[in-house]
């Protein structure tokens, strides 16, 4: 006998489990692709830029690009936006380390590929600092940002920085479609 909650009644194929639990749960290769393929074109240009503001920048002076709007400035961040945090390194790490696999997670779970999109690019930018985390000096585990994009006398940030912001903008976006298509 089946009935309403029964996984083999008819017309309830999105509920029927597979060994990785609910059919709508299973990883969706094709957006899971397009996620990671941000996620490293992200990690690439973020990486490339560093490189770069490393072998042509120098700590003092700003170079302006937009008058004191914007300009270039080789900084090393400890911390998070305006190096709060900064004598927590580790801890920013192990953060941005649990952020990383989180995303990995919701990557295999997207839905669309406008949410593919904005998953890969916050875990593209995650990932591009935490490799700064990871990676550069002083040490493993509490190396410093490399920050390069000075606004104004705010704070200096980094592409992997815009990179967050624009997933985080584009699904702000995405959020307030799915809502207004659905009232």
């Amino acid at each position: 006998m089946t009935g309403p909650a029964d996984s083999r009644a008819p017309g309830r194929a999105d509920a029927v489990l597979s060994a990785a639990g609910p059919v709508g749960a299973r990883v969706r290769p094709r957006l899971f692709l397009l996620a990671f393929a941000v996620a490293a074109s992200a990690v690439l240009i973020d990486q490339g830029t560093k490189a770069l503001a490393l072998a042509r920048l120098s700590e003092q002076p700003r170079i302006p690009l937009l008058g004191d709007l914007l300009g270039l400035q080789l900084a090393f961040n400890p911390g998070t936006v305006m190096s709060l945090g900064s004598g927590s390194t580790w801890l920013i790490t192990l953060i941005a380390a649990a952020a990383s696999v989180g995303l990995l997670l919701a990557a295999t779970r997207a839905r669309t590929a406008g949410w593919a999109v904005v998953i890969g690019l916050i875990w593209g930018g995650a990932v591009g600092n935490l490799l700064d985390r990871l990676f550069a000096p002083p040490g493993f585990g509490v190396g410093h940002v490399t920050d390069f994009l000075a606004y104004g006398n705010l704070f200096i940030g980094n592409l992997a920085d815009v990179i967050i912001g624009i997933g985080v903008g584009f699904g702000l976006l995405l959020y307030l479609r799915q809502g207004k298509t659905r009232a």
